[in-house]
């Protein structure tokens, strides 16, 4: 037991110093904020009809914690799903594989790992609805146990949850890499959506009663439950501020708490049972986990290297202190060619970025780019939200691929870093416009040329976003966490958040993002992105 604990707790110590770790949380605490808003706001969270509850301690705890407990199960499972990976990247897993630990001690100290880190975000949301509720003023008078005990009672049991998927999902090759990140932000949208529903397993995300207690306390005071409207949670605009009623908190039967606990023993059954399968890394109990994220080939290397009739110097030392030369005089050379040194660099960046995908991937593209032109009305929009959905893997290789696969060192001795960035974005802005060509070509045929604007500065703005977030992050899953959302914000007809001018006005004219705004978004993106490859080889 104690060596579990020293596991786990080197693991969370590991985990919370992690960019990602702060990116989430800040977040997180942004949400919280978001969650309570002032009397004058013109959005709410949580409301029940046009009511909504008094800034107390109990309403506040719930609406902070439920939005919480929805945020984190997204964006936390990213945090924590790369535990077994990292340790089999860094080699520590070999290490492992020596010792006598078991596997379920493994993974029951990775799953407690997750579960730390997830609850050290409640603690810091704990604190941020005490400062909402100080700051709002409604009610100043604090009640600890009704702050704190919707954290325990709903949000700790679905960061359990998201923490026993999260190793499951590692666990099962199929959902290793980015197709379980997709699989995992669909089954959150059930989760979040069905959830809410009496009828859903293990009473879902805990909801169902919570309701049941709001509307008892509304009765009480004299409110009328069908003129008042019906319950809702999520980001709702509103048009006037809500009327409040006094919230004395939720008081838990026996069956809602047997509940809760069945859901925390689901979550380590998900943690646990991978030891059915999962050889610790040790290589004579079958196959070992492979990297998580592709490697370049030998000649797809040499062509960005020698794009500029250039190389690598001559002479460098590698970590073990054996010279870097000397370990790729067997590997094979390029030619020098006479040509555009450009054109060659860009085709090798477009081949690294394709490098790998499957025969039926291109034949969703033909799919669509066939029918796209012959849709009209609400089809062709929506054929245009699939376009831009299908490249999402592709797309998140863009500033991380070359980190993951480990030529970094290579591609830095290269002398124009940034015509290789900038090359790096054309492949991806190229295959961008090869995914949605269907409706652009729609759009043209039908004299759009307002959705072709939308279209164009679209796919100017996704490989610019991609490529960001690969590099500051050098890894995809923060890209892929970052634009699932704002995708299925566009398919959700939120107007504001849509990029791809997929939503339209009664008259035909895109609603969402202003093209200029989104042009210039696009062009200070890539700025932050040229600053941080020329801060990164400053400190090298």
């Amino acid at each position: 037991m104690s060596r579990l604990l020293r596991l786990a707790t080197a693991d969370f110590r590991d985990r919370v110093r992690r960019p990602a770790y702060v990116v989430i949380l800040c977040a997180a605490v942004g949400l919280g904020h978001l969650a309570t808003p002032g009397a004058d706001a013109g959005w709410v969270v949580m409301q029940v009809g046009t009511y909504r509850g008094e800034y107390n301690s109990a309403y506040i705890g719930m609406v902070v914690a439920l939005a919480s407990a929805m945020w984190l199960s997204l964006g936390g499972f990213y945090v924590v799903r790369d535990a077994i990976a990292r340790d089999h990247g860094t080699g520590v897993g070999r290490l492992l594989a020596t010792t006598p630990l078991r596997t379920t001690a493994y993974l029951a100290a990775k799953f407690l790992s997750s579960v730390l880190v997830l609850a050290s975000m409640l603690g810091v949301l704990v604190l941020t609805a005490l400062f909402m509720q100080l700051a709002r003023g409604e009610v100043t008078a604090v009640d600890p146990v009704a702050l704190v005990s919707p954290f325990v009672l709903i949000a700790l049991p679905l960061m359990a949850f998201t923490a026993g998927a999260a190793l499951l999902f590692e666990a099962i090759p199929l959902l290793r890499a980015g197709f379980g990140n997709i699989v995992w932000f669909f089954g959150w949208m059930y989760l979040a959506v069905g959830g809410q529903s009496g009828d859903a397993p293990l009473g879902g995300i805990g909801v169902h009663d919570v309701v049941r207690s709001l509307t008892r306390d509304m009765t009480a005071q004299g409110v009328d439950l069908v003129k008042a409207g019906e319950f809702s949670l999520g980001l709702t605009m509103i048009d006037a501020p809500l009327t409040t009623f006094v919230w004395h908190g939720f008081d838990p039967d026996a069956g809602y708490l047997t509940s809760r606990l069945a859901i925390v023993v689901l979550a380590v059954t998900l943690a646990l049972v991978p030891a059915l399968w999962f050889p610790r890394f040790d290589p004579s109990r079958g196959r070992q986990l492979g990297k998580p994220t592709a490697s370049l080939s030998a000649d797809n290397t040499s062509t960005l290297l020698s794009a500029d009739n250039t190389s690598a110097p001559p002479h460098t030392t590698t970590t073990s202190g054996t010279s870097a030369s000397a370990s790729f005089a067997s590997a094979p050379r390029t030619p020098v060619e006479l040509g555009s040194s450009t054109l060659r660099l860009l085709t090798g960046q477009t081949r690294v970025l394709l490098q790998g995908i499957p025969r039926w991937w291109w034949g969703g593209v033909v799919t669509v780019t066939g029918v796209s032109p012959l849709a009209t009305g609400t089809a062709a929009h929506y054929l245009l939200i699939l376009a831009w959905i299908w490249p999402v893997l592709i797309w998140s290789r863009l500033g991380a691929q070359s980190h993951g696969s480990g030529v970094d060192s290579l591609l830095g001795a290269y002398p124009s870093a940034r015509r290789r960035i900038a090359a790096e974005w054309l492949a991806g802005f190229l295959l961008t416009a090869v995914s949605g060509l269907g409706p652009a070509v729609r759009m043209a045929v039908g004299a759009d040329g307002k959705g072709l604007v939308h279209w164009s500065v679209a796919a100017l703005a996704i490989p610019s976003l991609a490529l960001l977030l690969g590099t500051v992050s050098h890894s995809p899953r923060l890209f892929q966490v970052t634009y699932l959302p704002l995708w299925f914000a566009t398919v959700n007809g939120i107007a504001p958040l849509d990029y791809m001018g997929a939503l339209r006005t009664a008259d035909g004219t895109p609603a969402g993002m202003p093209p200029l705004f989104l042009l210039t978004v696009t062009a200070a993106m890539l700025t932050l992105t040229f600053l941080t490859h020329a801060a990164r080889r400053a400190a090298s």
